[in-house]
């Protein structure tokens, strides 16, 4: 298998099932990991479960929030101190990677103030992310439908801001779904950046539900053009099931499983 996946499990819980019984189908299936977001004492029974249905955990958030990020320098303090303690999170449960944000543009900031601002915030917790083998990838978001006002909203001012922190374990959360709304041209996009790019996130465009015909997105030949090169991290899928969670979840892995 080519590709590890993922999947962002509160999107795919319900009712008719208890979350073992998810997890274990999931692992069956092949997945290799489920993942969350913004972690809190309830997911310790989370962790538990997965592990004990053969899933590792993928990712979760490293501090919050979407809106109030590493762009403000004020809250670096704060930022700081919540990174470290989810690196010492992320090492308890094995965890490959947290995801950063840049936080909203502010008023009366540059694009060019606020990278330099989240590269500084990012340069005061790098080097503890790097001594303990953890991965801290910026989210890439849209900021024309779902996020309005986010700031690392483009590729390129994702790398940018990489090349500016200059640490192997500083990279992007690549959302192929944002990133087809605000620029496309996808797969061009990560063969020329994959150096950038610790992890991957999934959903159909528009309504950021399956990975179906009934979206613009062709999965099939993403995944093909990320399975022909040397990426060794997860591509998770974030969207909502539009009917059966399990049916979508098999048919996302399916068309996402790229092997030799």
């Amino acid at each position: 298998m080519r590709i590890q996946q993922s999947f962002c499990y509160p999107l795919f819980t319900s009712d008719d099932y208890e979350l073992s019984h998810l997890f274990t189908k999931a692992r069956a299936m092949g997945y290799l990991a489920t993942e969350f977001w913004f972690r809190d004492d309830s997911h310790e029974e989370v962790i538990a479960t997965a592990k004990a249905s053969g899933l590792k955990i993928a990712s979760v958030c490293g501090h919050t929030s979407l809106e109030k990020g590493l762009n403000d320098v004020s809250d670096h303090d704060r930022i700081e101190a919540e990174i470290i303690a989810s690196i010492d999170y992320a090492v308890k449960h094995e965890i490959p990677s947290l995801i950063t944000f840049s936080g909203n543009r502010l008023e009366g900031q540059t694009d060019q103030e606020g990278l330099e601002a989240c590269a500084a915030g990012l340069k005061r917790v790098c080097g503890y992310a790097q001594k303990h083998n953890i991965n801290l990838n910026m989210e890439l978001l849209n900021s024309k439908v779902n996020h309005a006002g986010y700031l690392c909203d483009h590729t390129a001012w994702g790398v940018a801001l990489c090349q500016a922190v200059n640490s192997p374990r500083v990279k992007l959360l690549y959302d192929i779904y944002h990133m087809q709304i605000m620029e496309g041209d996808v797969i061009r996009t990560l063969q020329e950046n994959l150096q950038w790019i610790g992890h991957f996130h999934t959903a159909g465009n528009p309504n950021r539900k399956d990975l179906d015909d009934q979206q613009e997105l062709n999965y099939r030949g993403i995944c093909n053009a990320i399975a022909a090169t040397d990426y060794k991290g997860y591509l998770g899928h974030e969207f909502k099931p539009k009917a059966d969670t399990l049916k979508a979840l098999a048919k996302a892995f399916e068309i996402c499983d790229q092997t030799d």
